[in-house]
């Protein structure tokens, strides 16, 4: 199998920091997958034919696993190794289920609370979420796997390991998990400017999955639609938003505020 990492020099100091494990040409990505490798990204030069290719895209579709296609251009300079038109690069992390998880929260007699994000594609946005939701005991994290930002080593950097301990669930549709989850008790509290009521007006001590959107679109009409309630956080500035990152800090610990056990 051929593998390697891409590397960047630190302009500050010198040093360099691994990225993304890298598997490059057919049969070695097809082995990367077989043996259960997570696929963070996986690019394919157009136009390209064979039967090895051919059983790289069965393959792809058996595991559901999403792939671009790009001019050789592109591969080049990702490397100049003998590529064959395909290159992988490995997720640091396995992605779980929620469907799989939610029932384990439920038989540890907890109440969930997850944090779902729609857009959200800054990586460091990311680690930036991650490590407030690990820090403040969220359950999960819940992505789209398109339209999400990475989870590599500046994210992994910026989460301070918190994205090696908490549960990241990866899904096809957010919508459809939306639906899931409140089959299942827990509600939706999504995080928008489109509505007049607050964040301090829900009730979170519920079972509870907080939806954060991109900063430029926010949350989809998909999931506004289905959500239980629509929250704003109050602003009283000139400018009127904050980092994507810091909204959902400021949710996650509302949430918290309300589950502390009461003092007598």
């Amino acid at each position: 199998m051929m593998q390697g990492n891409f590397q960047r020099r630190d302009r500050d100091h010198g040093e360099k920091r691994e990225v993304n494990q890298m598997v490059f040409g057919i049969r070695a990505v097809i082995e990367a997958i077989d043996s259960g490798k997570e696929i963070e990204s996986l690019f394919v030069q157009r136009g390209l034919s064979g039967s090895l290719i051919l059983e790289l895209k069965s393959l792809l579709k058996e595991h559901d696993i999403a792939f671009q296609q790009v001019p050789i251009e592109k591969l080049n300079r990702i490397t100049r190794k003998n590529h064959q038109g395909v290159i992988a690069v490995i997720s640091p992390i396995t992605y779980q289920s929620i469907e799989d998880l939610l029932p384990q929260i439920y038989e540890k007699g907890e109440t969930p609370l997850l944090l779902m994000l729609d857009g959200v594609t800054d990586v460091r946005n990311m680690g930036a979420i991650a490590r407030t939701a690990e820090c403040s005991g969220v359950h999960a994290i819940i992505v789209p796997k398109k339209g999400s930002a990475e989870i590599n080593p500046d994210a992994i950097k910026t989460s301070a390991g918190a994205l090696y301990k908490i549960p990241v669930c990866r899904h096809d549709s957010l919508s459809k998990v939306g639906k899931f989850l409140i089959d299942s008790g827990v509600q939706l509290v999504v995080s928008t400017e489109k509505t007049t009521s607050s964040i301090y007006d829900v009730d979170y001590t519920a079972p509870t999955c907080v939806i954060m959107g991109a900063e430029d679109v926010g949350v989809s009409n998909d999931l506004i639609r289905i959500a239980d309630n629509l929250a704003k956080i109050p602003m009283y500035g000139e400018i009127g938003s904050l980092n994507v990152s810091v909204s959902a800090a400021v949710v996650i610990y509302e949430a918290i505020r309300q589950r502390l056990p009461k003092k007598s």
